[in-house]
Protein backbone atom coordinates (compact mmCIF):
# COMPACT_ATOMS: atom_id res chain seq x y z
CA UNK A 1 0.00 0.00 0.00
CA UNK A 2 1.12 3.42 -0.95
CA UNK A 3 3.07 5.65 1.94
CA UNK A 4 -0.27 8.31 1.01
CA UNK A 5 -3.36 6.36 -0.07
CA UNK A 6 -4.90 8.60 -2.19
CA UNK A 7 -8.58 8.84 -2.11
CA UNK A 8 -8.59 9.19 -6.04
CA UNK A 9 -6.35 6.50 -7.10
CA UNK A 10 -8.26 4.27 -4.24
CA UNK A 11 -12.04 4.51 -5.08
CA UNK A 12 -11.77 5.66 -9.33
CA UNK A 13 -12.57 2.00 -10.25
CA UNK A 14 -15.83 2.34 -7.92
CA UNK A 15 -16.66 5.87 -8.95
CA UNK A 16 -16.07 4.94 -12.79
CA UNK A 17 -16.76 1.95 -13.29
CA UNK A 18 -20.00 -0.01 -12.35
CA UNK A 19 -20.04 -2.97 -10.17
CA UNK A 20 -21.87 -5.09 -13.11
CA UNK A 21 -18.35 -4.80 -14.36
CA UNK A 22 -16.54 -6.74 -11.75
CA UNK A 23 -19.57 -9.24 -10.93
CA UNK A 24 -21.24 -9.69 -13.89
CA UNK A 25 -20.44 -13.74 -14.67
CA UNK A 26 -21.50 -13.17 -18.54
CA UNK A 27 -18.49 -11.16 -18.99
CA UNK A 28 -15.74 -12.70 -20.79
CA UNK A 29 -13.63 -15.17 -18.78
CA UNK A 30 -9.97 -14.83 -17.51
CA UNK A 31 -10.22 -10.71 -17.12
CA UNK A 32 -13.10 -8.55 -17.47
CA UNK A 33 -13.39 -6.53 -20.34
CA UNK A 34 -10.00 -7.47 -21.70
CA UNK A 35 -9.03 -8.68 -24.95
CA UNK A 36 -9.26 -12.40 -25.02
CA UNK A 37 -6.01 -14.75 -25.55
CA UNK A 38 -5.67 -18.84 -25.02
CA UNK A 39 -2.83 -19.95 -25.14
CA UNK A 40 -2.24 -23.37 -27.30
CA UNK A 41 -0.32 -25.49 -25.05
CA UNK A 42 -1.08 -26.08 -21.49
CA UNK A 43 0.03 -27.88 -18.32
CA UNK A 44 -2.50 -28.91 -15.90
CA UNK A 45 -0.31 -26.92 -12.68
CA UNK A 46 1.80 -23.78 -12.37
CA UNK A 47 4.48 -25.92 -10.69
CA UNK A 48 5.20 -29.27 -9.79
CA UNK A 49 7.54 -31.82 -6.75
CA UNK A 50 10.13 -34.06 -8.45
CA UNK A 51 8.99 -37.18 -10.09
CA UNK A 52 5.69 -35.55 -10.77
CA UNK A 53 3.52 -36.54 -13.33
CA UNK A 54 2.83 -33.10 -15.99
CA UNK A 55 -0.27 -33.06 -17.95
CA UNK A 56 -0.10 -31.25 -21.18
CA UNK A 57 -3.30 -30.25 -23.28
CA UNK A 58 -2.30 -29.16 -27.50
CA UNK A 59 -5.19 -27.12 -28.86
CA UNK A 60 -4.22 -29.08 -31.90
CA UNK A 61 -1.09 -31.36 -33.50
CA UNK A 62 0.84 -28.76 -35.94
CA UNK A 63 1.93 -31.60 -38.19
CA UNK A 64 2.20 -35.05 -38.35
CA UNK A 65 5.97 -34.90 -38.02
CA UNK A 66 6.45 -32.96 -35.12
CA UNK A 67 7.97 -33.98 -31.93
CA UNK A 68 8.29 -33.21 -28.52
CA UNK A 69 11.30 -31.88 -26.76
CA UNK A 70 11.99 -31.44 -23.10
CA UNK A 71 15.49 -29.42 -22.50
CA UNK A 72 17.29 -28.21 -19.47
CA UNK A 73 19.39 -25.14 -19.81
CA UNK A 74 20.00 -25.40 -23.34
CA UNK A 75 20.39 -29.66 -23.23
CA UNK A 76 18.19 -32.00 -24.73
CA UNK A 77 16.72 -34.42 -21.97
CA UNK A 78 14.54 -36.16 -24.51
CA UNK A 79 12.43 -36.50 -26.86
CA UNK A 80 9.85 -38.11 -28.53
CA UNK A 81 7.04 -37.99 -31.81
CA UNK A 82 4.01 -36.01 -31.31
CA UNK A 83 0.99 -38.42 -31.08
CA UNK A 84 -1.55 -36.98 -29.42
CA UNK A 85 -2.95 -33.40 -28.01
CA UNK A 86 -2.85 -34.45 -24.47
CA UNK A 87 0.25 -36.53 -22.91
CA UNK A 88 2.01 -36.42 -20.29
CA UNK A 89 5.75 -36.40 -18.89
CA UNK A 90 7.33 -37.28 -15.30
CA UNK A 91 9.91 -35.08 -14.25
CA UNK A 92 13.05 -36.07 -13.12
CA UNK A 93 14.03 -36.44 -9.92
CA UNK A 94 16.08 -33.09 -8.84
CA UNK A 95 14.03 -30.38 -7.11
CA UNK A 96 14.70 -26.45 -8.09
CA UNK A 97 14.92 -26.53 -12.02
CA UNK A 98 13.37 -25.24 -14.81
CA UNK A 99 12.51 -26.91 -18.11
CA UNK A 100 11.81 -25.73 -21.43
CA UNK A 101 9.00 -27.68 -23.43
CA UNK A 102 8.81 -27.43 -27.31
CA UNK A 103 7.25 -28.66 -30.06
CA UNK A 104 9.47 -28.65 -33.66
CA UNK A 105 9.47 -30.15 -36.78
CA UNK A 106 12.41 -30.64 -38.73
CA UNK A 107 12.12 -28.33 -42.40
CA UNK A 108 14.01 -28.32 -44.62
CA UNK A 109 16.68 -28.66 -42.95
CA UNK A 110 16.10 -25.99 -40.38
CA UNK A 111 14.16 -26.38 -36.73
CA UNK A 112 10.76 -24.69 -37.08
CA UNK A 113 9.32 -24.36 -33.71
CA UNK A 114 4.96 -24.50 -33.19
CA UNK A 115 4.71 -24.16 -29.53
CA UNK A 116 6.31 -24.13 -26.35
CA UNK A 117 5.64 -23.93 -22.72
CA UNK A 118 8.19 -23.83 -19.23
CA UNK A 119 7.74 -26.04 -16.98
CA UNK A 120 8.75 -25.75 -13.08
CA UNK A 121 9.95 -28.47 -10.62
CA UNK A 122 10.08 -26.85 -7.40
CA UNK A 123 8.83 -28.27 -3.73
CA UNK A 124 8.73 -25.09 -2.19
CA UNK A 125 6.88 -21.92 -3.76
CA UNK A 126 9.63 -19.32 -1.96
CA UNK A 127 12.58 -20.71 -4.01
CA UNK A 128 11.04 -19.40 -7.55
CA UNK A 129 8.25 -17.29 -6.24
CA UNK A 130 5.94 -15.81 -9.01
CA UNK A 131 3.00 -13.97 -7.42
CA UNK A 132 -0.23 -12.91 -8.65
CA UNK A 133 -3.08 -11.01 -7.56
CA UNK A 134 -7.09 -11.15 -7.22
CA UNK A 135 -9.08 -8.40 -5.77
CA UNK A 136 -12.66 -9.23 -6.79
CA UNK A 137 -15.38 -11.58 -4.98
CA UNK A 138 -18.69 -10.43 -6.23
CA UNK A 139 -20.89 -13.75 -7.08
CA UNK A 140 -18.93 -15.28 -9.58
CA UNK A 141 -19.53 -18.82 -11.74
CA UNK A 142 -17.53 -21.56 -10.98
CA UNK A 143 -16.70 -20.89 -14.81
CA UNK A 144 -15.46 -17.34 -14.41
CA UNK A 145 -13.29 -18.43 -11.06
CA UNK A 146 -11.93 -21.44 -13.27
CA UNK A 147 -10.66 -18.99 -16.11
CA UNK A 148 -9.34 -16.67 -14.36
CA UNK A 149 -7.22 -19.00 -12.40
CA UNK A 150 -6.26 -21.11 -15.74
CA UNK A 151 -4.84 -17.93 -16.71
CA UNK A 152 -2.68 -17.51 -14.08
CA UNK A 153 -1.68 -21.02 -14.09
CA UNK A 154 -0.43 -20.25 -17.74
CA UNK A 155 1.87 -17.75 -16.56
CA UNK A 156 2.85 -20.44 -13.58
CA UNK A 157 2.18 -17.90 -11.11
CA UNK A 158 2.40 -19.84 -7.84
CA UNK A 159 1.41 -17.62 -5.41
CA UNK A 160 -2.07 -15.28 -5.21
CA UNK A 161 -2.51 -12.48 -2.68
CA UNK A 162 -5.85 -12.22 -2.25
CA UNK A 163 -6.15 -8.41 -1.72
CA UNK A 164 -9.35 -6.57 -0.03
CA UNK A 165 -11.05 -9.92 0.31
CA UNK A 166 -11.62 -9.34 4.40
CA UNK A 167 -14.51 -7.38 5.97
CA UNK A 168 -12.91 -5.02 8.71
CA UNK A 169 -9.29 -4.93 9.31
CA UNK A 170 -9.04 -5.92 13.02
CA UNK A 171 -11.53 -8.55 12.13
CA UNK A 172 -11.08 -10.00 8.88
CA UNK A 173 -13.50 -12.48 8.98
CA UNK A 174 -17.29 -11.52 8.90
CA UNK A 175 -19.30 -13.69 11.30
CA UNK A 176 -17.90 -16.50 12.95
CA UNK A 177 -16.06 -19.29 12.96
CA UNK A 178 -18.95 -21.51 13.50
CA UNK A 179 -21.08 -18.89 11.17
CA UNK A 180 -19.12 -17.36 8.76
CA UNK A 181 -21.23 -14.65 7.22
CA UNK A 182 -21.98 -15.50 3.46
CA UNK A 183 -21.42 -11.96 1.86
CA UNK A 184 -19.95 -9.08 3.75
CA UNK A 185 -18.72 -5.59 2.34
CA UNK A 186 -15.17 -4.75 2.42
CA UNK A 187 -13.69 -1.41 2.92
CA UNK A 188 -15.01 0.84 0.20
CA UNK A 189 -18.23 -1.00 0.43
CA UNK A 190 -18.21 -3.57 -2.20
CA UNK A 191 -19.80 -7.24 -1.97
CA UNK A 192 -17.85 -9.96 -0.98
CA UNK A 193 -18.80 -13.50 -1.06
CA UNK A 194 -17.85 -16.82 0.73
CA UNK A 195 -18.32 -18.82 -1.96
CA UNK A 196 -16.05 -16.97 -4.38
CA UNK A 197 -13.55 -16.35 -1.62
CA UNK A 198 -13.44 -20.35 -1.11
CA UNK A 199 -14.21 -20.88 -4.58
CA UNK A 200 -10.72 -19.07 -5.44
CA UNK A 201 -8.45 -20.93 -2.83
CA UNK A 202 -9.81 -24.39 -4.31
CA UNK A 203 -9.22 -23.72 -7.77
CA UNK A 204 -5.73 -22.44 -7.19
CA UNK A 205 -4.58 -24.89 -4.96
CA UNK A 206 -5.94 -27.64 -7.99
CA UNK A 207 -2.97 -25.74 -9.74
CA UNK A 208 -0.29 -26.17 -7.26
CA UNK A 209 -0.65 -22.15 -6.29
CA UNK A 210 0.11 -20.99 -2.50
CA UNK A 211 -3.19 -18.39 -1.50
CA UNK A 212 -1.91 -15.73 0.61
CA UNK A 213 -4.78 -13.50 2.35
CA UNK A 214 -4.08 -9.93 2.64
CA UNK A 215 -4.28 -7.38 5.75
CA UNK A 216 -2.60 -4.77 7.38
CA UNK A 217 0.19 -5.36 9.94
CA UNK A 218 -1.77 -2.53 11.93
CA UNK A 219 -5.28 -1.73 10.80
CA UNK A 220 -7.95 -0.89 12.97
CA UNK A 221 -11.68 0.85 11.58
CA UNK A 222 -13.85 3.34 13.93
CA UNK A 223 -15.39 0.20 15.08
CA UNK A 224 -12.71 -1.28 16.73
CA UNK A 225 -13.40 -1.14 20.20
CA UNK A 226 -16.83 -3.17 19.72
CA UNK A 227 -14.31 -6.07 19.01
CA UNK A 228 -11.84 -5.56 21.82
CA UNK A 229 -9.01 -3.33 20.42
CA UNK A 230 -8.08 -1.64 23.39
CA UNK A 231 -6.75 2.54 23.51
CA UNK A 232 -3.18 1.84 24.77
CA UNK A 233 -2.90 -0.32 21.38
CA UNK A 234 -2.59 2.27 19.35
CA UNK A 235 0.01 4.37 17.63
CA UNK A 236 -0.05 8.02 18.16
CA UNK A 237 1.45 11.14 16.72
CA UNK A 238 1.92 12.70 19.94
CA UNK A 239 2.95 12.21 23.24
CA UNK A 240 -0.45 12.51 25.13
CA UNK A 241 -2.33 10.25 23.40
CA UNK A 242 -4.68 12.00 21.93
CA UNK A 243 -4.49 11.91 17.69
CA UNK A 244 -4.20 8.83 16.77
CA UNK A 245 -2.21 8.00 13.50
CA UNK A 246 -4.61 6.89 11.04
CA UNK A 247 -4.96 6.79 7.20
CA UNK A 248 -7.60 9.38 6.55
CA UNK A 249 -10.45 8.15 3.89
CA UNK A 250 -13.55 9.48 3.20
CA UNK A 251 -16.45 7.97 2.18
CA UNK A 252 -17.57 5.96 0.31
CA UNK A 253 -14.80 4.19 2.32
CA UNK A 254 -16.93 2.78 5.49
CA UNK A 255 -14.03 4.27 7.77
CA UNK A 256 -10.53 5.64 8.11
CA UNK A 257 -7.83 3.10 9.24
CA UNK A 258 -6.10 3.83 12.69
CA UNK A 259 -3.09 2.30 13.08
CA UNK A 260 -1.78 0.60 16.32
CA UNK A 261 1.62 -0.30 17.17
CA UNK A 262 2.75 -3.82 15.97
CA UNK A 263 5.14 -4.26 18.43
CA UNK A 264 2.27 -4.58 21.22
CA UNK A 265 2.36 -7.93 22.33
CA UNK A 266 -1.50 -7.78 22.86
CA UNK A 267 -2.65 -6.48 19.76
CA UNK A 268 0.11 -9.46 18.37
CA UNK A 269 -2.12 -11.89 20.33
CA UNK A 270 -5.34 -10.07 19.64
CA UNK A 271 -4.80 -10.15 15.68
CA UNK A 272 -3.00 -13.58 16.01
CA UNK A 273 -6.45 -14.98 17.03
CA UNK A 274 -8.18 -13.04 14.80
CA UNK A 275 -6.18 -14.65 11.83
CA UNK A 276 -6.84 -18.32 13.16
CA UNK A 277 -10.49 -17.59 13.15
CA UNK A 278 -9.57 -17.36 8.88
CA UNK A 279 -7.92 -20.01 9.19
CA UNK A 280 -10.71 -22.14 10.64
CA UNK A 281 -13.07 -20.81 7.62
CA UNK A 282 -10.82 -20.39 4.98
CA UNK A 283 -7.90 -22.62 3.38
CA UNK A 284 -5.29 -20.20 2.76
CA UNK A 285 -1.66 -21.13 2.88
CA UNK A 286 -0.63 -17.85 4.44
CA UNK A 287 -0.80 -14.27 5.82
CA UNK A 288 0.22 -11.19 3.06
CA UNK A 289 1.35 -8.49 5.57
CA UNK A 290 0.89 -4.45 4.17
CA UNK A 291 2.22 -1.42 6.17
CA UNK A 292 1.89 2.16 5.23
CA UNK A 293 5.94 3.21 5.01
CA UNK A 294 7.37 5.57 7.00
CA UNK A 295 5.01 7.39 9.06
CA UNK A 296 7.21 9.96 10.93
CA UNK A 297 7.31 10.61 14.47
CA UNK A 298 4.86 8.10 16.62
CA UNK A 299 4.45 7.25 19.99
CA UNK A 300 2.79 4.17 22.20
CA UNK A 301 0.15 5.24 24.46
CA UNK A 302 3.02 5.58 27.01
CA UNK A 303 4.37 8.67 25.03
CA UNK A 304 7.50 6.64 24.26
CA UNK A 305 8.91 7.41 20.12
CA UNK A 306 8.04 4.18 18.43
CA UNK A 307 10.74 3.36 15.89
CA UNK A 308 8.04 1.69 13.22
CA UNK A 309 10.61 -0.33 11.35
CA UNK A 310 11.83 -2.03 14.27
CA UNK A 311 8.81 -3.59 15.35
CA UNK A 312 8.22 -5.65 12.26
CA UNK A 313 10.50 -8.12 13.63
CA UNK A 314 8.58 -8.94 16.57
CA UNK A 315 5.31 -8.75 14.85
CA UNK A 316 6.33 -11.02 11.71
CA UNK A 317 7.57 -13.46 14.98
CA UNK A 318 4.39 -13.35 16.59
CA UNK A 319 2.38 -14.27 13.69
CA UNK A 320 4.57 -17.25 12.48
CA UNK A 321 4.78 -18.38 16.09
CA UNK A 322 0.77 -18.62 16.34
CA UNK A 323 0.53 -20.21 13.07
CA UNK A 324 3.66 -21.82 12.47
CA UNK A 325 2.95 -24.07 9.47
CA UNK A 326 1.60 -21.00 7.62
CA UNK A 327 2.95 -18.57 5.55
CA UNK A 328 3.98 -15.32 5.44
CA UNK A 329 5.00 -12.15 2.83
CA UNK A 330 5.52 -8.78 3.74
CA UNK A 331 5.53 -5.51 2.16
CA UNK A 332 8.32 -3.04 2.38
CA UNK A 333 6.89 0.13 0.79
CA UNK A 334 9.72 2.10 -0.83
CA UNK A 335 11.99 -0.55 1.08
CA UNK A 336 10.93 1.01 4.25
CA UNK A 337 11.51 -1.78 7.52
CA UNK A 338 12.92 -3.85 4.58
CA UNK A 339 16.96 -4.08 5.51
CA UNK A 340 16.44 -3.76 9.44
CA UNK A 341 13.53 -5.88 10.19
CA UNK A 342 11.84 -7.49 7.23
CA UNK A 343 14.83 -9.36 5.66
CA UNK A 344 15.98 -10.82 8.71
CA UNK A 345 12.66 -12.96 9.62
CA UNK A 346 10.83 -15.50 9.29
CA UNK A 347 9.25 -14.47 5.68
CA UNK A 348 9.13 -16.80 2.46
CA UNK A 349 10.79 -13.95 0.38
CA UNK A 350 11.11 -10.07 0.15
CA UNK A 351 8.41 -8.23 -1.25
CA UNK A 352 8.93 -4.66 -2.51
CA UNK A 353 6.47 -1.92 -3.52
CA UNK A 354 8.41 0.63 -5.64
CA UNK A 355 7.64 4.19 -5.77
CA UNK A 356 9.37 7.56 -6.97
CA UNK A 357 12.49 6.79 -4.78
CA UNK A 358 13.09 4.33 -7.37
CA UNK A 359 12.41 5.74 -10.90
CA UNK A 360 14.63 4.83 -12.96
CA UNK A 361 15.91 1.42 -14.45
CA UNK A 362 18.94 1.70 -13.03
CA UNK A 363 17.28 2.14 -9.14
CA UNK A 364 14.85 -0.46 -9.96
CA UNK A 365 17.47 -3.03 -10.28
CA UNK A 366 19.30 -2.05 -7.65
CA UNK A 367 15.89 -2.52 -4.96
CA UNK A 368 16.82 -6.21 -6.21
CA UNK A 369 20.32 -6.20 -4.94
CA UNK A 370 19.75 -4.74 -2.41
CA UNK A 371 17.16 -7.64 -1.25
CA UNK A 372 20.10 -9.50 -2.15
CA UNK A 373 22.69 -7.98 0.25
CA UNK A 374 19.98 -7.49 3.31
CA UNK A 375 19.11 -11.12 3.17
CA UNK A 376 22.50 -12.83 2.61
CA UNK A 377 21.17 -13.90 -0.48
CA UNK A 378 18.96 -16.84 0.80
CA UNK A 379 15.37 -14.75 -0.07
CA UNK A 380 13.99 -14.31 -3.34
CA UNK A 381 12.70 -10.82 -4.40
CA UNK A 382 8.95 -9.81 -6.18
CA UNK A 383 8.41 -6.14 -6.62
CA UNK A 384 4.79 -4.61 -6.63
CA UNK A 385 5.58 -2.27 -9.35
CA UNK A 386 2.96 -0.55 -11.27
CA UNK A 387 3.21 0.28 -14.46
CA UNK A 388 1.49 3.11 -16.88
CA UNK A 389 0.68 4.97 -13.34
CA UNK A 390 -0.59 7.92 -14.84
CA UNK A 391 -2.67 6.96 -17.36
CA UNK A 392 -4.46 4.10 -15.12
CA UNK A 393 -6.83 6.90 -14.27
CA UNK A 394 -8.41 6.61 -17.57
CA UNK A 395 -9.62 3.15 -19.72
CA UNK A 396 -6.88 2.10 -22.01
CA UNK A 397 -4.12 -0.26 -23.09
CA UNK A 398 -0.94 -1.25 -21.78
CA UNK A 399 1.70 -0.14 -23.39
CA UNK A 400 4.09 -2.87 -24.45
CA UNK A 401 7.05 -1.62 -25.00
CA UNK A 402 7.51 -0.37 -21.87
CA UNK A 403 5.94 -3.47 -20.22
CA UNK A 404 8.75 -5.45 -21.66
CA UNK A 405 11.77 -3.61 -21.11
CA UNK A 406 10.65 -3.55 -17.37
CA UNK A 407 10.09 -6.81 -17.35
CA UNK A 408 13.58 -8.10 -19.30
CA UNK A 409 15.39 -5.80 -16.34
CA UNK A 410 13.56 -7.66 -13.40
CA UNK A 411 14.12 -10.73 -14.65
CA UNK A 412 17.26 -10.43 -15.75
CA UNK A 413 18.27 -9.38 -12.03
CA UNK A 414 16.43 -12.23 -10.67
CA UNK A 415 13.35 -10.67 -9.80
CA UNK A 416 9.49 -11.38 -10.38
CA UNK A 417 7.06 -8.76 -10.90
CA UNK A 418 3.73 -8.27 -9.25
CA UNK A 419 1.42 -7.72 -12.26
CA UNK A 420 -0.75 -10.26 -13.38
CA UNK A 421 -4.37 -10.90 -11.64
CA UNK A 422 -8.29 -10.81 -13.22
CA UNK A 423 -6.84 -8.01 -14.65
CA UNK A 424 -3.29 -6.42 -15.43
CA UNK A 425 -2.16 -3.75 -12.39
CA UNK A 426 -1.41 -0.71 -13.01
CA UNK A 427 -2.11 1.18 -9.51
CA UNK A 428 -1.77 0.42 -5.78
CA UNK A 429 -6.12 -0.11 -5.48
CA UNK A 430 -5.56 -3.82 -7.08
CA UNK A 431 -9.44 -4.07 -8.24
CA UNK A 432 -8.87 -0.46 -10.64
CA UNK A 433 -8.93 -2.62 -13.84
CA UNK A 434 -8.92 0.21 -16.43
CA UNK A 435 -6.02 -0.20 -18.40
CA UNK A 436 -6.26 -3.83 -20.03
CA UNK A 437 -3.62 -6.02 -21.78
CA UNK A 438 -4.51 -6.58 -25.58
CA UNK A 439 -4.06 -10.13 -26.97
CA UNK A 440 -0.41 -9.23 -28.07
CA UNK A 441 0.61 -8.00 -24.80
CA UNK A 442 -0.99 -11.13 -23.58
CA UNK A 443 1.21 -13.45 -25.31
CA UNK A 444 4.23 -11.48 -24.68
CA UNK A 445 4.26 -11.58 -21.57
CA UNK A 446 3.38 -15.67 -21.95
CA UNK A 447 6.93 -16.01 -23.35
CA UNK A 448 8.14 -14.01 -20.88
CA UNK A 449 7.22 -15.97 -18.11
CA UNK A 450 7.94 -18.93 -20.04
CA UNK A 451 11.70 -17.86 -20.13
CA UNK A 452 11.21 -16.64 -16.23
CA UNK A 453 10.60 -20.30 -15.19
CA UNK A 454 12.67 -22.10 -17.45
CA UNK A 455 15.36 -20.62 -17.54
CA UNK A 456 15.23 -19.58 -13.53
CA UNK A 457 18.44 -21.72 -12.59
CA UNK A 458 20.43 -18.95 -14.27
CA UNK A 459 18.27 -16.45 -13.58
CA UNK A 460 17.41 -16.94 -9.58
CA UNK A 461 19.43 -18.85 -8.48
CA UNK A 462 22.69 -17.98 -7.09
CA UNK A 463 25.41 -17.06 -9.51
CA UNK A 464 27.49 -13.72 -9.16
CA UNK A 465 26.80 -10.56 -11.26
CA UNK A 466 29.59 -9.23 -13.43
CA UNK A 467 30.62 -6.86 -16.02
CA UNK A 468 31.69 -8.42 -19.64
CA UNK A 469 32.11 -6.77 -22.43
CA UNK A 470 30.24 -6.47 -25.76
CA UNK A 471 31.35 -4.67 -28.70
CA UNK A 472 29.63 -3.91 -32.15
CA UNK A 473 31.61 -5.75 -34.74
CA UNK A 474 29.23 -4.39 -37.93
CA UNK A 475 28.50 -1.07 -36.27
CA UNK A 476 24.80 -2.48 -36.48
CA UNK A 477 23.72 -1.43 -32.27
CA UNK A 478 26.26 0.69 -29.31
CA UNK A 479 26.50 -1.79 -26.31
CA UNK A 480 26.98 -0.08 -22.71
CA UNK A 481 28.05 -1.84 -19.47
CA UNK A 482 25.00 -1.48 -17.03
CA UNK A 483 23.57 0.70 -15.85
CA UNK A 484 21.32 1.09 -18.82
CA UNK A 485 22.19 4.30 -20.98
CA UNK A 486 19.12 5.65 -23.19
CA UNK A 487 20.17 4.93 -26.93
CA UNK A 488 22.47 1.56 -26.30
CA UNK A 489 21.98 -1.76 -25.33
CA UNK A 490 22.50 -2.86 -22.04
CA UNK A 491 25.34 -5.26 -20.75
CA UNK A 492 24.56 -7.47 -17.89
CA UNK A 493 26.58 -10.54 -16.99
CA UNK A 494 26.34 -13.21 -14.43
CA UNK A 495 28.42 -16.05 -13.67
CA UNK A 496 26.65 -19.17 -12.48
CA UNK A 497 28.89 -22.51 -12.38
CA UNK A 498 30.33 -23.36 -15.58
CA UNK A 499 28.58 -20.90 -17.64
CA UNK A 500 28.79 -16.78 -18.11
CA UNK A 501 25.35 -15.06 -18.97
CA UNK A 502 25.46 -12.17 -20.88
CA UNK A 503 22.12 -10.43 -20.91
CA UNK A 504 21.54 -7.89 -24.08
CA UNK A 505 18.14 -5.60 -22.66
CA UNK A 506 17.70 -3.05 -25.78
CA UNK A 507 17.21 1.18 -25.00
CA UNK A 508 18.51 1.70 -28.54
CA UNK A 509 14.81 3.79 -29.49
CA UNK A 510 13.56 3.97 -25.69
CA UNK A 511 12.57 7.69 -25.32
CA UNK A 512 12.75 7.58 -21.43
CA UNK A 513 15.01 5.35 -18.65
CA UNK A 514 12.04 5.67 -16.25
CA UNK A 515 10.77 2.35 -15.98
CA UNK A 516 7.21 3.05 -14.73
CA UNK A 517 6.65 4.55 -18.23
CA UNK A 518 3.87 6.33 -16.70
CA UNK A 519 1.62 7.63 -19.81
CA UNK A 520 1.82 4.43 -21.72
CA UNK A 521 4.61 6.49 -24.17
CA UNK A 522 7.68 3.72 -24.33
CA UNK A 523 8.78 3.74 -27.93
CA UNK A 524 8.87 0.00 -29.12
CA UNK A 525 12.36 -1.01 -30.74
CA UNK A 526 13.22 -1.65 -34.23
CA UNK A 527 14.24 -5.50 -34.92
CA UNK A 528 18.05 -5.64 -35.18
CA UNK A 529 19.05 -8.83 -37.37
CA UNK A 530 22.26 -10.64 -37.92
CA UNK A 531 24.30 -8.63 -35.25
CA UNK A 532 27.74 -9.62 -35.07
CA UNK A 533 29.43 -8.93 -31.92
CA UNK A 534 32.62 -9.57 -29.41
CA UNK A 535 32.33 -10.79 -26.41
CA UNK A 536 35.28 -11.02 -23.95
CA UNK A 537 35.42 -14.44 -21.81
CA UNK A 538 37.03 -14.90 -19.07
CA UNK A 539 37.60 -18.83 -20.30
CA UNK A 540 38.22 -20.82 -23.05
CA UNK A 541 34.47 -21.45 -24.42
CA UNK A 542 33.23 -24.98 -25.31
CA UNK A 543 29.67 -23.85 -26.44
CA UNK A 544 27.50 -21.21 -26.68
CA UNK A 545 23.49 -20.88 -27.12
CA UNK A 546 21.01 -18.00 -27.39
CA UNK A 547 17.76 -17.54 -25.57
CA UNK A 548 15.24 -14.86 -25.70
CA UNK A 549 11.35 -14.39 -24.50
CA UNK A 550 11.20 -12.53 -28.16
CA UNK A 551 12.36 -15.88 -30.46
CA UNK A 552 10.75 -18.42 -31.17
CA UNK A 553 8.86 -18.60 -27.02
CA UNK A 554 12.17 -18.78 -25.43
CA UNK A 555 13.48 -22.08 -27.08
CA UNK A 556 17.14 -21.82 -26.93
CA UNK A 557 19.16 -21.94 -30.11
CA UNK A 558 23.63 -23.20 -30.54
CA UNK A 559 25.10 -20.58 -32.34
CA UNK A 560 28.40 -21.00 -33.85
CA UNK A 561 31.73 -18.89 -32.72
CA UNK A 562 35.10 -18.42 -32.75
CA UNK A 563 37.47 -17.71 -29.96
CA UNK A 564 40.97 -15.80 -30.29
CA UNK A 565 42.58 -15.49 -27.31
CA UNK A 566 40.12 -14.20 -24.75
CA UNK A 567 38.17 -12.75 -27.67
CA UNK A 568 34.47 -14.56 -28.83
CA UNK A 569 33.05 -13.70 -32.10
CA UNK A 570 29.64 -14.73 -33.04
CA UNK A 571 26.44 -13.08 -34.61
CA UNK A 572 23.00 -12.85 -32.36
CA UNK A 573 20.12 -13.70 -34.93
CA UNK A 574 18.11 -10.86 -33.78
CA UNK A 575 17.45 -8.69 -31.18
CA UNK A 576 14.04 -6.76 -30.25
CA UNK A 577 13.89 -6.04 -26.47
CA UNK A 578 16.09 -9.35 -24.73
CA UNK A 579 18.79 -11.44 -25.25
CA UNK A 580 20.47 -14.06 -23.58
CA UNK A 581 23.76 -15.57 -24.66
CA UNK A 582 25.34 -18.03 -22.74
CA UNK A 583 28.74 -19.25 -22.71
CA UNK A 584 29.79 -22.67 -21.54
CA UNK A 585 33.49 -23.19 -20.43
Amino acid sequence: MKKIYLFAALCFAILTTSCEDYYDTDHDPVVYGETYFKSDLNTDKACYKPGESVQFSLKEKPSNNAKVRYSHLGKTISEEALSSTTWSWTTPSEDYKGYMVDIYEVVDGKEKIYQSIAVDVSSDWKKFPRYGFLSSYGKLSDKVIEDNINDLNRYHINGIQFYDWMYDHQRPLAGTVENPAATWLDLIGRTNYLPTVKGYIDAAHNRGMKTMFYNLAFGALNNAAADGVKEEWYLFKDQNHEEKDNHHLDAPFRSSIYLTNPANTEWQDYLAGRNKDVYSVFDFDGYHIDQLGNRGDVYDYEGNKVNLENTYTSFISAMKKANPDKRLVMNAVSQYGQEKSISKSEIDFLYTEIWDESKTFEALARVITDNNKYSNNTKQTVLAAYMNYAKSNNRGFVNMPGLLLTNAVIFSFGGAHLELGEHYLTNEYFPNSNLQMKAEVKKAQMYYYDFLVAYQNLLRDGGTFSTPTVASADGKLSFQSWPASQGSVAVLGKKVANREIVHLINFTDANSMEWRDTNATQKEPNLVSDIKIKITASQSVSKAWIASPDINGGVSKNIEFTQLGNEVSLTLPSLKYWDMVVLEY
